[in-house]
């Protein structure tokens, strides 16, 4: 059911290589083909390579409702491709290639208006590892209603003054707990508990919306001064890639249709939790099945 939300994701596409398979992911990816099944108007702005992934992946992400009419073709650079490891309790560590072709997207007259006609924009911090793709996301930026940035650190792809100077210009920021800490001490905080330190943030970034989740213990939204909570849902982890990309779609298609925040960390938990107990970034889950995990008495 669409919901006439217009949201772009800028940032990196690739395969996710696993041990013993592959699948098709990236945080900005992952976001917007949420976002997709949840009845938004989504498009992707990328960059791939002309190799036989970059056109297997260019045509899943339009069998998944995206547009994909901003993803460039690179013929230099290949399509990007992480290296995921899962430990005993499923939780993924990643090596990403690099350079590849989304490290050099383009800014042109054509994405800037993309960008202009949409309701929101998202992205992350990965995508500012090479010059190219971070000067054309600051350019962007600038043209963007509502600028969402989803942290989503990737060791050693950061800078503490580039974390710094893109919450500044955001209006929403989504880390987990772990990011949290790190920038609090990045900005000297002098807070340990989680409230005081998304309060410390919001006040030296000037950021009324910012959402913090904690894994298996759900996640705190803090949304025009007032704090929102879930404490998360039990289930059995097969492994947590795309979780919190899932997470952030079913918590924005919520807030930027004007639900009562509540009802948005409690659909985005529950999403994020199915995601988790399922394998890969972007399994099949409906808006039903969703109603159902958080109400299972009432089926």
């Amino acid at each position: 059911m669409k919901n006439n939300l217009n949201i772009i994701c800028f940032g990196e596409v690739l395969f996710d290589v696993f041990p013993k398979h592959k699948k098709i992911g990236g945080a900005p990816l992952n976001v917007a083909l949420r976002l997709a099944t949840l009845g938004a108007n989504t498009q992707i702005i990328s960059r791939i390579g002309t190799d036989e992934i970059g056109k297997e992946l260019l045509e899943f992400i339009k069998k998944g409702g995206v547009d994909t009419a901003s993803i460039q073709i690179d013929t230099i650079h290949y399509t990007g491709e992480v290296i995921v490891k899962l430990d005993e309790k499923g939780s993924a560590s990643y090596t990403i290639n690099y350079p590849v072709a989304w490290d050099k997207i383009e800014c042109n007259p054509e994405v800037e208006n993309t960008v202009k006609k949409a309701d929101a924009m998202v992205y992350g911090s990965l995508v500012c590892r090479d010059i190219t793709s971070h000067l054309s996301l600051l350019e962007l930026i600038n043209y963007a209603k509502y600028k969402i940035f989803d942290v989503n650190l990737r060791a050693p792809f950061y800078t503490k003054e580039l974390l710094i100077n893109l919450m500044m210009q955001s209006d929403f920021i989504k880390f987990n707990d772990d990011e949290l800490y790190e920038i609090s001490g990045y900005l000297k905080s002098p807070y340990h508990s989680l409230e005081q330190n998304i309060l410390y943030i919001a006040e030296h970034t000037n950021t009324n919306h910012i959402c913090v989740t904690k894994g298996n213990h759900g996640a705190v939204l803090y949304y025009n001064q007032q704090f929102y909570y879930n404490s998360g849902y039990k289930i059995s982890v097969v492994d947590t890639v795309g979780a919190g990309d899932s997470f952030l779609a079913g918590l924005l298609s919520k807030l930027l249709t004007n639900e009562k925040p509540q009802k948005a960390i409690d659909f985005a938990c529950a999403l994020g939790a199915l995601v988790a107990q399922s394998e890969g970034a972007n399994p099949k889950i409906t808006t039903q099945e969703i109603t159902n995990f958080m109400n299972p008495l009432k089926k």
